[in-house]
């Protein structure tokens, strides 16, 4: 594993600029392979709607994602490294995958799904993209508990447009264990036992 150093489209465009250059040692030969068996595994499974209703899918993607996470445990992932604009590959997380799938009711389609992180500022934000300016996003504090630990609280969340903006009441606090990171990707088992696969977007999402 790689070492790294210090809803029709509801309307507002989100910032996007280029993220800051992430610079990690070269992955053992080993990560690399378990790294592509899981990515070659959830390619095609449209982040994790597909592996619903396929539970030797879903046996296949958890069993790649545990072997990642042995060669990973002695592993530091929660320095500045985790700091990034991150892209949903693949999820358990049933609200996101609902979400997704159910946008077209609304009249649009859902883009990106993105976490952002700052470790330095201690916040997390969880947005879902709706193009050409949507955005639903909830805002949380973050503490880095141990070496692969975050513990999480909600404290905002917004459903916004392009003249109007729903705050939503947030709820809920909990932990998620980054058990791999490297220069391109991030996983991630959380309290409740749901997997997050997602890799760092070419671009640096802002309010």
């Amino acid at each position: 594993m790689a070492t790294c150093l210090p809803f029709r489209a509801i309307p507002l465009k989100p910032h996007f600029t280029r993220p800051a250059k992430i610079t990690c040692s070269a992955p053992t030969a080993q990560s690399q392979l378990a790294k592509q068996r899981l990515l070659n595994l959830i390619g095609d499974q449209d982040r994790g709607l597909m592996t619903q209703n396929n539970p030797t899918k879903l046996a296949s993607i958890v069993k790649a994602i545990d072997d990642l996470a042995d060669l990973g445990r002695d592993s530091v992932t929660t320095g500045g490294s985790l700091s990034a604009t991150w892209r949903l590959l693949w999820t358990t997380e049933k609200e996101q995958l609902f979400i997704i799938q159910k946008a077209s009711l609304f009249g649009t389609q859902t883009g990106d799904v993105l976490q952002v992180i700052d470790v330095g500022q201690r916040v997390l934000n969880n947005i879902i993209t709706f193009p050409p300016d949507g955005v639903f996003f909830v805002r949380s504090d973050i503490a880095i508990a141990s070496n692969q630990r975050v513990n999480f609280k909600f404290t905002s969340a917004v459903l916004r447009g392009k003249s109007w903006e729903i705050p939503l009441p947030p709820f809920g606090q909990g932990w998620f264990d980054t058990v791999y990171l490297d220069d391109e990707i991030r996983v991630v088992k959380d309290i409740r036992g749901d997997y997050l696969v997602v890799d760092r977007a070419p671009y640096t999402w802002k309010e």
